[in-house]
């Protein structure tokens, strides 16, 4: 624990000089009042209330329990870069008590908007954090806010802080542009990205490839499940097979996979998806990272709605929204990295209920 709150005491506090509670304090309580389940600073407050003489143990608290006006204020001041630096330097900690090295598989990149977290009369234009997913280790290894929303600007800031050497960044549509591309290579990784008819070019390139190979191997899956059945089929045509060669740093082959959803009702719905690769990969190693990057909606953007109920986390005011956003995502890889095989709820639950596994949660953290 010790360190967790050296660190976020790294953090630059915006309030005047005569604020009474320490700013490191204070993001450890809202913390440990996320991992129990907390949802607003007034849940934030009451937590800290009720456990006051527990959390003396840890922190000093000097001037007694927080109000929730006090949480709410520092969180709406707090400029987000500087708790989204503590967010990666708590994320390098947490690896290396783990024995975890550097992402070397499928690393996933996605943003999500804060839905109730925007400003009085716009919204239409919630707060947008690009989160950046370990699919191996299940862990968000990267938070950021987009400002104005802008997904792109963003992620390219994210990359330049992270080690992604070998690993294979998987991202939507959006990002398949030069610029993305470029930074992925800079980093010595290798890129899979959707690709749409917004790069055009690129796009028509990969339809009329395809369309002309006829001897391409084939790697093929069936599911069953919730009452539909899925086949997918997926491909991978090299780049010097494209009768023209639109330009994108790095770019060594097309994917695609195609789809065939049937329905309770019987009905099959078909649809094909292209993907950009910097290396030629075989058609089931397509599948695989493809597949593997729906775990960034299935296991974190799921867990922080539902467990953590962001897309009704109705804090609005000035930065509020966003910086609660980084607690919320630190909370879900503590929750996640301790060993006990139970849900995360379940976790939840057993860390307000019971104080010696409360303390276990950062036991790793010496």
């Amino acid at each position: 624990m010790s360190l967790l709150i050296s660190i976020l005491r790294e953090v630059h506090d915006p309030r005047d000089v005569n604020a009474r509670h320490d700013l490191g304090e204070l993001l450890f309580l809202a913390l440990l009042a996320t991992l129990c389940g907390a949802k607003t600073c007034v849940e934030i407050a009451e937590f800290a209330e009720a456990r006051q003489e527990e959390l003396g143990e840890i922190v000093a608290l000097r001037h007694g329990a927080p109000s929730h006006d006090t949480f709410s204020r520092v969180f709406r001041l707090l400029d987000p870069a500087e708790l989204e630096r503590a967010f990666g330097a708590f994320m390098t900690a947490l690896r290396g008590a783990l024995g975890l090295p550097a992402p070397k598989g499928v690393v996933a990149i996605d943003g999500k908007s804060l839905r109730r977290g925007y400003d009085k009369g716009r919204a239409f234009m919630p707060p947008l954090m690009v989160s950046v997913w370990d699919v191996e280790t299940r862990l968000s290894i990267a938070a950021m806010r987009a400002p104005g929303g802008d997904e792109i600007k963003a992620t390219l800031s994210v990359l330049k802080a992270l080690t992604l050497k070998g690993c294979t960044v998987t991202a939507d549509a959006l990002h398949c542009h030069p610029a993305m591309a470029e930074a992925l290579l800079a980093t010595k990784a290798h890129y899979a990205l959707g690709l749409k008819a917004n790069h055009g070019p690129l796009f028509t390139a990969a339809e009329a490839g395809f369309a002309a190979a006829t001897d391409l191997a084939v790697f093929e899956t069936r599911d069953r499940a919730h009452g539909r059945e899925e086949q997918r089929r997926a491909s991978v045509l090299p780049v010097d097979r494209l009768a023209k060669r639109p330009s994108l740093p790095g770019l060594k082959a097309i994917g695609r996979i195609e789809a065939v959803r049937t329905g309770a009702d019987g009905k099959p719905k078909q649809a094909v998806r292209y993907i950009a690769l910097s290396k030629i990969l075989t058609p089931k190693k397509l599948a695989e990272v493809v597949r593997a990057h729906w775990s960034i909606e299935n296991q974190l953007h799921w867990t922080l709605d539902v467990i953590f109920n962001e897309d009704d986390a109705r804090t609005r005011k000035d930065n509020g929204p966003q910086n609660l956003a980084v607690i919320r995502r630190l909370a879900q890889n503590i929750l996640r990295a301790h060993p006990l095989d139970k849900p995360m709820a379940s976790k939840m639950r057993r860390a307000n209920w019971n104080k010696e596994f409360f303390f276990q949660l950062f036991a790793y953290m010496r």
